[in-house]
C-alpha cells in the first residue's frame, strides 16, 4: 500500500485554498490515490460545531483537523486540509506530530481579497462591523518555511496546482506523473531519422498498442516497459513493486537481451518507437500464465500468445513515433483529449464502458442505468488486436455509431477508441481496464459478470470479486458491478437477476456463437437482442465477408 501524507493549505479567507485543494483532490484521484478533503467551512459545521473564534477555539479546531488528517494518512490515504489555520504555533505542532506533512501557503494581498469578496465581509471587517476577522481585526501569522507558496494574485489555478504537484513528486509522496509524450513536426522527423541509425527490434501491433498507451499516459502510473521487480510483483500479487494496483504485465518481449543502450522499434519498414534500455531479464511464462490468466492451458488465447512470445523482457522508457488507428480517426482520442471533452461538457462524473463485441440491448441497458446518476458515458471499445473469430473493430465501430445516433442524447455520450489489445485475462483484465479508464478521466467503470472472459476459464462474477482485494477508492475509480441482464418476455423489457422474478426460459439471450450462426445464415437478429440498425450493420458485414 502506498504511504499516506497530508497537504495542509493555509491562507486568508478568499485566497483560493479550497479551489486549489479541490483541483489537487481531482488530480490525485486520477492517479489512483484515496483522498479526503477536510474543508474549513465543512469542518466547522460538523467536526467543530459549537466552537467560537477565540484563539483557544481556533487552536482546538485546528488540532481536530490535524487528528483526522493523521488518521487518513496513517491508513495510506491522502488528507488535504483547507482551513485558514492562522496561528503558526499550532500549525507547527501539527507538523511535528504528522509524518508526511506538506504545508502550502496560499498568499494573496488584502486589497485583492477585498476586490474578490462578493459577500463584502472584508469591507465590514475593515469598517469594524465584524470582530475577530482574520487578517483584519485578528492576526494571521504567515508560515516561515512552507514547502510551497502559491500567490493567487499572480498565478493561474493551473500554475498553483503544478507547484503543489511538483513539490509532492520531489519529496517522493507521488510518482512522477505520466504525461502525454507524442513528438510532432521537426522533432518527430528527427527521431524517425535517428531510429534508422539504431539497432532494430521488430514489433507487432500488440507492442505498438502498448508503447502508444505508455506514451499517452493511458497506462499510468507506468511510464515505461516494466522492470523485473514490477513484473514479478504484478504476476504474484496484482500490484507494482511500490504497492500501487496493477494486474497486467506491460513488458517488451524479445528472443534475446539487447546489447545497445538505445534501440529502435520497427513495424515492417516503419520506425514506431525508440526505447532507452534500462534492463533486460528472463520472464517466467508458466508463472505468468497462472498469475495473470489463472491457467496454463495453451488453448487459452492469452496463454498461447504468451508462450509464443520471446522469453526476454526489455524494460525502459519509450518514445512513440507512430500510433495505431481504428480506421475512425475522429474517435482515436488520447486520455488528454478525452479529459478535455469531459471538461468542456461540464461532466463532473463519467462512466466508462468496455466492449470488444458488437453492442447489444444488455449493453445499452447497463449504460442507461448508469447514466441515470452519472453525468456522461465514455463508450470505449477496445480496437487493438483480438481473437481471429471476433468481429472486426471496423464493424463494431459502425454498430456503436448507429446505436448512439438513434438511442442516446449526444450530449451524454462520448465514443472514443481504446487502443489496447485483448488479453482475455478475465478478472485481472477487469482491474486493468478500470485503471486505464481512470487515466482517461472516468470516475466510474462498469464491470459485468464475465468481464474479459473467454470460454469457461473464469468463475461467474470472478471479475466482481477481484475488486474486493483493493481498498475502497484505492484504484481511483468507482466500480459498478452489474448482474447478468437479459430481455424478459414476462417483464416486457430488459431486466437483471436482481429485478426479474421469472424463470430462465422466459429470458431471451444469445451466445456469441448463436449470433455468428444467425449472421452466417443471413438471418435477422431478434429485436430483444439488439437494435435493428445495429443488426443491419452486422448483417451487411457478414454478407460482404461471405462474398469477398
Amino acid at each position: 500500500m502506498s504511504k499516506g501524507f497530508v497537504v495542509w493549505f493555509t491562507g486568508l479567507s478568499g485566497a483560493g485554498k479550497s479551489t486549489i485543494a479541490n483541483a489537487l483532490k481531482e488530480e490525485l484521484a486520477l492517479r489512483g490515490r484515496h483522498v479526503e478533503l477536510l474543508d474549513g467551512d465543512e469542518v466547522r459545521t460538523h467536526l467543530s460545531k459549537g466552537l467560537g473564534f477565540s484563539k483557544e477555539d481556533r487552536d482546538t479546531n485546528i488540532r481536530r483537523i490535524g487528528y483526522v488528517a493523521r488518521l487518513v494518512s496513517r491508513s495510506g490515504g491522502v488528507a488535504i486540509t483547507a482551513a485558514i489555520s492562522p496561528y503558526r504555533e499550532v500549525r507547527d505542532e501539527i507538523r511535528t506530530e504528522t509524518p508526511g506533512f506538506v504545508e502550502v501557503y496560499v498568499r494573496c494581498p488584502l486589497d485583492t481579497l477585498v476586490e474578490r469578496d462578493v459577500k463584502g465581509l472584508y469591507k465590514k471587517a475593515l469598517a469594524g462591523e465584524i470582530a475577530n476577522f482574520t487578517g483584519v481585526s485578528d492576526p494571521y501569522e504567515e508560515p516561515l518555511h512552507p514547502e510551497v507558496v502559491c500567490d493567487t494574485s499572480r498565478e493561474s489555478l493551473e500554475q498553483s496546482l503544478a507547484k503543489v504537484i511538483d513539490a509532492l513528486e520531489r519529496r517522493g509522496h507521488l510518482d512522477r506523473a505520466v504525461r502525454e509524450r507524442l513528438p510532432e513536426g521537426e522533432e518527430l522527423g528527427a527521431l524517425r531519422a535517428e531510429a534508422r541509425t539504431l539497432p532494430r527490434l521488430e514489433v507487432g501491433q500488440r507492442e505498438l498498442s502498448d508503447l502508444y498507451m505508455l506514451a499517452t499516459g493511458a497506462l499510468a502510473p507506468l511510464n515505461s516497459f516494466m522492470g523485473q521487480q514490477d513484473y514479478e510483483s504484478v504476476i504474484s500479487v496484482g500490484r507494482l513493486a511500490n504497492g500501487q494496483p496493477f494486474t497486467i504485465p506491460i513488458v517488451l518481449r524479445a528472443e534475446a537481451a539487447p546489447t545497445a543502450e538505445r534501440i529502435a522499434l520497427f513495424a515492417g519498414d516503419q520506425p514506431v518507437g525508440i526505447l532507452e534500455v534500462a534492463s533486460a531479464f528472463k520472464t517466467s511464462p508458466e508463472l505468468e500464465a497462472r498469475g495473470v490468466y489463472g491457467t496454463g492451458d495453451d488453448a487459452h488465447p492469452g496463454v498461447r500468445v504468451l508462450k509464443e512470445s520471446g522469453r526476454w523482457a526489455i524494460s525502459g522508457a519509450v518514445v512513440a513515433l507512430a500510433h495505431p488507428t481504428s480506421g475512425f480517426p475522429e474517435h482515436d482520442l488520447t486520455p488528454t483529449q478525452v479529459r478535455a471533452v469531459k471538461a468542456e461538457r461540464g461532466w463532473k462524473t463519467m462512466v466508462g464502458f468496455q466492449t470488444r463485441n458488437p453492442v447489444h440491448r444488455a449493453h445499452e441497458y447497463l449504460q442507461k442505468v448508469a447514466l441515470e446518476s452519472i453525468d456522461g458515458l465514455l463508450l470505449h471499445p477496445l480496437v487493438g488486436e483480438t481473437k481471429s473469430d471476433d468481429i472486426p473493430a471496423s464493424v463494431r465501430m459502425g454498430c456503436y455509431e448507429e446505436l448512439l445516433r438513434g438511442y442516446f442524447p449526444p450530449s451524454s455520450v462520448l465514443l472514443a477508441t481504446n487502443p489496447a489489445w485483448m488479453r482475455y485475462a478475465g478478472p485481472k483484465e477487469a482491474v486493468f481496464h478500470a485503471i486505464v479508464r481512470r487515466n482517461y478521466g472516468c470516475t466510474h467503470f462498469i464491470v459485468g459478470r464475465d468481464h474479459a472472459g473467454v470460454g469457461s476459464y473464469y468463475d461467474t462474477y470472478a471479475a466482481h470479486r477481484i475488486f474486493d482485494q483493493y481498498e475502497p477508492r484505492e484504484l481511483g475509480i468507482e466500480i459498478l458491478r452489474f448482474e447478468h441482464t437479459f430481455y424478459c418476455s414476462a417483464c416486457g423489457g430488459m431486466a437483471s437477476t436482481r429485478t426479474c422474478p421469472h424463470p430462465a426460459d422466459l429470458h431471451k439471450t444469445l451466445s456469441g456463437t448463436a449470433v455468428r450462426n444467425l449472421l452466417a445464415e443471413g438471418k435477422d437478429l431478434p429485436e430483444e437482442f439488439t437494435r435493428p440498425e445495429v443488426a443491419r450493420v452486422l448483417l451487411d458485414a457478414a454478407k460482404e465477408e461471405a462474398t469477398a
